[in-house]
């Protein structure tokens, strides 16, 4: 029999709904506190020195330390009473102190797709120079999610170079994985309890028992694998989007969660293991956003950068309503999930052998043809029930006997997941179920041996018809096919988390988007039982969702870069990334959400990234150190405090005169975002742009995209570079043509030559 995942999927609706309910972030309790000292200083900050401040508040309270916090990061993680954190608080060189916060994964032939799927306006062929081609070597991207599961042929490191001499991270030994486990390929492996994994004893290892990590690693960096799919569907190679790189894992998730004092802890760790590229595919809920000084994963980010790490974070599934995106620090580069042009249909077959289109994965046969009684969910109302329960299958709503042995058709209008809906009507001993659903159309949820699929509210009209016309209505439902070549393609995912910001409106989020929906990649063997790898029943190769596959695939990009340019800083490589980004689809129209509505810059960012343009952009966008402290002036943080955040702070630095949220705009940004411009008042805006294409005179004209209602004027309309490296500066105004901005307006700025297109979206916005 093929192993079953619904104890898997189980497990993660379960972890989710705890994520969002647990944690300390509200209110103030006794319990693990994070005490944050800002930046370590440049010999590593001194445990002594947290161990001093903690007794200086505690009396001889035993195991009060969680993690203490060395490189890059100063500070502590302590069980502290509530009167306690606050006394800390008050301490000189304390930037804060927060309960500890818990978050959340995200995650519900995609390099093929990128690299071949989508019309460029510049022809880089895929065998020229210019494309990326997996060159990977010394760079090391470092995975912080659930471990890993290092007997997967993607992370084989046959042919790889020795270790690179600037690596200093460590394997650490656990029962079940021990320093033979890693390699060449997996060449660093971390672990981190959260402080209540001890009481319940968790074992303390990389090893991946949940799948996700294994999964993103192996998106970001997997070598190739011939021959695999998920149970015969998805067949063909597994690779990642860079194939040569190292990978060093960092396990800050167990199945209570991902600590934001593991994460914190992690992120000290890589900063001196030396690891060149950052993937977190997890983040809070849009329901608990934090200030960036009460943020683990901005803080960890924030030192990460300020060492040269490019960091890269999933946007969140909490998608298509607005201000949902988490990990919207500008020094992160925050991703939104698109989809691919391959489909899993399973399709409903009814009436006269009448066909409408399904989407699902279920590897059930209950014959071609339609045969099996059909009925809709409200029909089968438990007396006493409500109505809207029963047609949405909620649990204990619907008459078992009315259900047995047929076909129940559900409605998805409420927010229950499918899969408690699957095991209430196979419960009640129902044959199959067709599940109404506009929304997960491009991400097939998976129903294993049972024959359940989704199908459009519109294809539902005609199969309502047929229910009413007849006393006996019968259907059948079909296994799993593949389609390829699927149009359109990309589309923005349904479940990705959308802009503004709702830390800042004047810095545009997310920045990019990459495919995150039924993303094939490598698996864990472990069934709950025993951590091997004996089994053939379990899958080595899985198809997964969220916006957790969407950041490896950035990632893998990022290393890409990083190893054809090691000097280029994050800014720059997340420059590359956004400013060559796609905004058209296989049929070259514009890139629209799931549901047909144009996308704007709020699904998607600059577009979807394109691995062909990103090595060579031209020109980039470097934002400064200068820019990130300005960026913390204007965001309401004081000199001292920001002396305090950053040791790299200059000499005579100081917050620009009348600091103000408005002239966050202002910071060397790939993307513009101007907020609260009222009326027909202007706003001038600069930007400054680094030759990166080689000597020789260039010279650039400037394309403008504005909305009806906006005039938008740039100065110089032509930049003219002498050399590489050199910068050049240009100014926009923004001039409302309206008297009031009744909704955001979108556009972008595009500098061109001969070569290459450097585009900047923009989104400007009223109050």
């Amino acid at each position: 029999m093929r192993y079953s995942t619904l104890c898997y999927v189980l497990f993660l609706i379960l972890f989710d709904a705890f994520l969002v309910e647990s944690g300390a972030a509200g209110g103030e309790k006794d319990g693990v506190y994070i005490v944050y000292m800002g930046a370590a200083t440049e010999h590593g900050s001194s445990k002594n020195e947290h161990a001093q401040l903690l007794s200086s508040v505690l009396k001889r309270r035993k195991n009060a330390l969680v993690h203490s916090y060395e490189h890059g990061i100063s500070g502590f993680a302590a069980r502290l009473s509530a009167a306690e954190a606050k006394s800390i608080a008050k301490n000189p060189g304390v930037v804060s102190v927060f309960p500890d916060p818990v978050y959340q994964l995200h995650t519900t032939r995609s390099w093929d797709f990128l690299k071949y799927g989508t019309d460029v306006k510049i022809d880089l062929s895929p065998n020229s120079d210019s494309n990326l081609s997996s060159r990977g070597n010394d760079v090391i991207i470092g995975i912080l999610d659930t471990g890993i599961w290092p007997e997967s042929k993607s992370f084989s490191d046959k042919d790889m170079d020795p270790i690179p001499s600037s690596w200093n991270g460590t394997c650490v030994k656990a029962q079940d994985f021990n320093s033979s486990n890693c390699n060449r390929k997996i060449i660093g492996a971390r672990s981190y309890n959260g402080p209540e994994d001890d009481d319940d004893e968790i074992v303390n290892t990389p090893r991946d028992m949940n799948g996700h990590g294994t999964h993103v690693a192996s998106t970001a960096a997997g070598i190739m694998v011939p021959g695999a799919s998920y149970h015969g569907l998805a067949s063909g190679t597994a690779k990642g989007g860079s194939p040569g790189s190292r990978i060093a894992v960092y396990r800050i998730c167990t199945p209570y969660g991902c600590a934001g004092s593991s994460i914190l802890a992690a992120f000290s760790d890589a900063i001196i293991d030396g690891v060149d590229i950052l993937s977190l595919s997890l983040g809070s809920p849009a329901s608990r956003f934090s200030d960036f000084k009460e943020d683990p994963i901005a803080i960890g980010a924030f030192h990460a950068v300020e060492n040269g790490i490019t960091v890269v974070c999933s946007a969140g599934n909490e998608g298509p309503s607005e201000k949902t995106v988490s990990n919207d620090a500008p020094w992160i580069l925050t991703v939104a999930a698109t989809t691919i042009d391959r489909r899993f249909k399973s399709n409903v077959v009814f009436d006269k052998n009448k066909v409408i289109k399904g989407e699902a994965i279920n590897f059930a046969n209950i014959g071609k043809s339609p045969v099996h009684p059909l009925i809709y969910a409200k029909s089968a109302k438990k007396a006493g029930a409500d109505e809207r329960d029963a047609r949405n299958c909620y649990p204990d709503s619907m008459d078992g006997k009315k259900i047995k042995g047929k076909i129940v058709i559900c409605d998805n209008d409420e927010d229950i997941n499918s899969y408690y809906k699957m095991d209430e009507v196979r419960t009640l001993g129902a044959i199959g179920a067709v599940l109404v659903d506009d929304k997960k159309r491009g991400d097939a949820s998976e129903f294993d041996e049972f024959p359940m699929t989704s199908i459009s509210s519109r294809d539902a009209v005609e199969i309502f018809a047929y229910l009413n016309s007849t006393k006996n209505p019968v259907a059948t439902i079909l296994p799993t096919t593949v389609v390829s070549q699927y149009k359109p393609a990309p589309t923005v995912s349904y479940f990705s988390s959308r802009g503004p910001s709702s830390i800042s409106r004047n810095i545009l989020k997310p920045d990019i988007a990459a495919p995150g929906s039924n993303i094939l990649a490598a698996w864990t063997a472990y069934n709950g039982e025993a951590a091997t790898d004996k089994t053939k029943n379990i899958p080595k190769f899985k198809i997964m969702s969220g916006t957790s596959m969407a950041c490896p695939h950035v990632s893998g990009l990022a290393a890409e870069i990083k190893s054809r340019y090691p000097s280029w800083s994050p800014s720059a490589i997340k420059s590359a990334i956004m400013t060559t980004a796609s905004q058209i689809n296989n049929m070259k129209g514009p890139l629209t959400a799931e549901l047909g509505a144009i996308a704007t810059a709020y699904d998607y960012g600059a577009g979807e990234i394109s691995t062909n343009r990103a090595s060579q952009p031209g020109l980039v966008y470097e934002t400064t150190a200068i820019d990130y402290l300005n960026f913390l002036c204007y965001h309401g943080y004081n000199k001292s405090t920001i002396k305090v955040i950053s040791k790299k702070v200059p000499a005579g630095f100081a917050c620009p005169k009348e600091s103000k949220a408005d002239l966050i705009s202002n910071i060397n940004y790939p993307s513009i975002a101007v907020f609260n411009l009222t009326g027909k008042h202007s706003r001038s805006i600069t930007r400054t742009l680094t030759n990166v294409a080689g000597g020789g005179e260039t010279t650039y004209s400037v394309t403008i995209e504005a909305p009806t209602g906006l005039t938008v004027t740039v100065s110089p309309t032509r930049l003219q570079f002498t050399k590489n490296g050199q910068r050049l500066s240009y100014h926009i105004i923004f001039t409302p043509t309206v008297s009031s901005l009744q909704k955001d307006m979108f556009g972008s700025i595009t500098w061109t030559n001969k070569k290459f297109n450097v585009r900047a979206p923009f989104v400007v916005g009223g109050r």
